[in-house]
């Protein structure tokens, strides 16, 4: 992907939305989703922040991180499998591995015929 594909203007915007909808200063934003206040002081100054930061931010948001970059092509079948699996609360983390190397072996086995 391109550098820079990160739309963070368009990040900081729905934070401060969800901010405002909620009545809550960037204080509280910090506390509730888990980030230190300077990382989102950074954020606001066109910093990009860490991916922990990123995803704790992503959570808090209730929005799927794709919503921020442009697509560049179809996402592959077996990537979505395997992103779901490792995704699904149901199954461990063990678990969600071993299905996911059984499913990319059968993939291999089975694709194109």
């Amino acid at each position: 992907m391109v550098r820079g594909a990160f739309d963070l203007d368009a990040f900081h915007s729905a934070l401060d939305g969800q901010r405002i909808a909620k009545g809550l200063t960037w204080k509280d934003v910090a506390e509730q989703s888990g980030v230190s206040a300077s990382t989102l002081a950074r954020i606001g100054q066109g910093k990009r922040p860490d991916v922990d930061g990123l995803a704790l931010l992503l959570m808090w948001l209730g929005v799927d991180f794709s919503q921020f970059v442009p697509r560049v092509s179809e996402p592959e079948p077996l990537a979505q499998v395997s992103a779901n699996l490792r995704a699904d609360r149901n199954l461990s983390s063990d678990s969600a591995k071993a299905l996911d190397a059984i499913i990319k072996v059968a993939y291999e086995q089975f694709k194109g015929r």
